[in-house]
C-alpha cells in the first residue's frame, strides 16, 4: 500500500521555490508533505501532493526534472514512543529506512510520516501484521 512521493530537481537560486510554489498554486495542487534536501548546486523537493498524475503532467510540461517514487504514509499515534515502536518493528524485520520525514494534517490525534524504505512489500506486510496503519493514495488526497 505505497504512495506516490514526487522528487523534483529544482536549482539552489533565490525564487525557485518560489517559482515552483506559484506552479503548483496557479493550478490547485495541494500539498500534503514537503521536504527538501538540498546541494550547492540544486535542491531535492519531496513532495506528497492531493494529485499526483495532474502534478507529474503539470511538472512535465513546465519543464522539471521529477521522478515518482513509492514511499509508505503510516499514522502513529500522537504520543511519545510511537515512532520508535514503528521504527523497532523495521529494524525487527530486517528493513532499511532509507530516509522519512513527517506531516501535519487537520487531525489532531494522529502524526504521519512519510518512509522510503528498500522493499515496500515487505514492510507493508510487518506494519499490517502488528496493526500499524498505513494510509492509502486515495486516503492521503482526503486528508
Amino acid at each position: 500500500m505505497a504512495v506516490k512521493q514526487i522528487s523534483v530537481f529544482v536549482e539552489n537560486e533565490p525564487g525557485k521555490l518560489a517559482e515552483f510554489a506559484e506552479v503548483l498554486s496557479e493550478h490547485q495542487i495541494d500539498m500534503r508533505a514537503l521536504s527538501m534536501a538540498e546541494t550547492r548546486d540544486f535542491g531535492i523537493l519531496r513532495i506528497i501532493v492531493d494529485d499526483p498524475y495532474k502534478t507529474a503532467c503539470l511538472l512535465k510540461e513546465s519543464g522539471y526534472v521529477f521522478s515518482i517514487t513509492p514511499v509508505l504514509a503510516v499514522a502513529i499515534p500522537d504520543e511519545p514512543g510511537s515512532l520508535l515502536q514503528v521504527l523497532r518493528l523495521m529494524k525487527e524485520g530486517g528493513i532499511n529506512v532509507e530516509y522519512t520525514y513527517a506531516f501535519i494534517t487537520r487531525r489532531q490525534d494522529c502524526a504521519y510520516m512519510i518512509f522510503r524504505v528498500e522493499d515496500n512489500d515487505k514492510a507493508v506486510d510487518i506494519l499490517t501484521r502488528h496493526d500499524v496503519r498505513l494510509l492509502s493514495q486515495e486516503e492521503l488526497n482526503e486528508l
